[in-house]
């Protein structure tokens, strides 16, 4: 049964595959996890660093913990894949495997939207959002904007969110009246595939005095006027501008000649890219769900269990289902669910809460990866 498969990012897709394969053959197989960073944040975590919930370090949860039967972290770059051969190149070597799993997530384009770099915070990234901890701390009021550049992009809700914890930041601090938020979103709904959650945070931005700006994007920033200039010809004056950028497959993705349409293409049942025993999953990946790490970590899983049934000579395996779950901060330490599928019909997701109670369900659901991933206890606000 000595097989290799080799998984290239280690995030909620990259950690539940070693994890699920280490479960199924308890170090029967290797599997050699490569990612170029040091350790896992979660994207929740990111805004509750960004807001002073809690601290960068008690987020981090470093690889060199990672203990699992048959599994070897390796931290180096991918600079070259070659699927047909199942082989990578990094700078910590070269790597084959009898099964080759793509999971390296979705990259910032920052220059595709001018002013950004120059004016703008962006807070998707790790960088981004730990750094404008401090610049949140010492805003003392003004024009904010909150912008989305293009689609898709990572976790749908966190716009929303950071709208709603951004408002009660600054009443906290007793500048929220001098003080205008303005969401700009390229959809008619701030949750696309559910009327119940984006009726509620609709209904949150209007008791709250929050400028919704449906279906426009932020094609570029003004250093000179401070201006966000929108796709339909109108401008919003900033004088903080927080911004989704544009995302990207890593190119070392598309260089590899990966992509059709920017995207890996798969088969959405098994996660089976064209190339026969290569998957891929999670942002990188074309599978007709939102690109957030709770649809990855289930793609994941999937994947995982079609290599187990492959390597055991079994016919089949288990498929995809396109189910997931968002959590949404609501603010007031309230949280709301959105369960939706997007494989059986119209997607339609239903909404749970927002309240407290579901806040601590969130705060599970973070422990208990990491529990699963890293064998550790873990709480999320430390």
């Amino acid at each position: 049964m000595s097989k290799r498969v080799v998984v290239l990012g280690a995030g909620f897709g990259g950690l539940e595959l070693a994890s699920t394969l280490a479960e199924e053959f308890a170090g029967e197989i290797e599997v050699v996890l490569i990612d170029r960073t040091e350790g896992f944040v979660f994207g929740f975590s990111k805004l509750d660093v960004m807001f002073g919930r809690t601290s960068a370090e008690q987020v981090f949860h470093r690889y060199a913990d990672l203990v699992k039967p048959g599994v070897t972290f390796v931290h180096a770059e991918v600079t070259a894949i070659d699927a047909g051969a199942k082989q990578v190149e990094t700078t910590a070597g070269t790597f084959a495997g009898d099964f080759l799993v793509i999971a390296l997530g979705a990259d910032y384009d920052i220059g595709r939207t001018p002013g950004l770099a120059e004016i703008g915070h962006e807070f998707y990234s790790e960088a981004g959002a730990f750094a404008l901890r401090d610049t949140l701390a010492a805003f003392e009021g003004g024009d904010v904007v909150i912008g989305i550049t293009a689609g898709p992009f990572k976790c749908p809700p966190a716009p929303s969110e950071t709208a709603l914890m951004l408002d009660e930041r600054l009443r906290e601090r007793g500048i929220r009246d001098s003080s205008t938020i303005s969401l700009v979103m390229p959809f008619p709904r701030p949750i696309p595939p559910s009327r119940d959650a984006s009726a509620a945070l609709l209904a949150a931005f209007e008791e709250r005095g929050i400028e919704w700006h449906p279906e426009t994007n932020v094609r570029s920033l003004d250093p000179g006027s401070r201006v966000a200039k929108l796709g339909d010809g109108s401008q919003l004056p900033f004088d903080l501008y927080l911004g989704v950028p544009v995302h990207r497959v890593p190119a070392v993705v598309e260089a590899s000649g990966l992509t059709v349409d920017g995207w890996v293409p798969v088969d959405p049942a098994t996660l089976e890219t064209p190339w026969p025993d290569v998957f891929a999953v999670g942002d990188c990946a074309a599978v007709g769900t939102p690109r957030a790490g709770v649809f990855a970590e289930r793609q994941a899983a999937t994947a995982a269990r079609q290599i187990a049934a492959r390597v055991r000579g079994a016919a089949g395996g288990e498929t995809y289902d396109g189910r997931g779950i968002c959590y949404i901060e609501f603010g007031g330490d309230e949280v709301g669910i959105v369960e939706v599928s997007f494989f059986e019909g119209r997607p339609n997701g239903s909404l749970q809460g927002p309240s407290r109670e579901l806040a601590a369900n969130k705060h599970e659901f973070g422990a208990s990866r990491v529990r699963r991933w890293f064998d550790r206890e873990w709480a999320p606000l430390g």
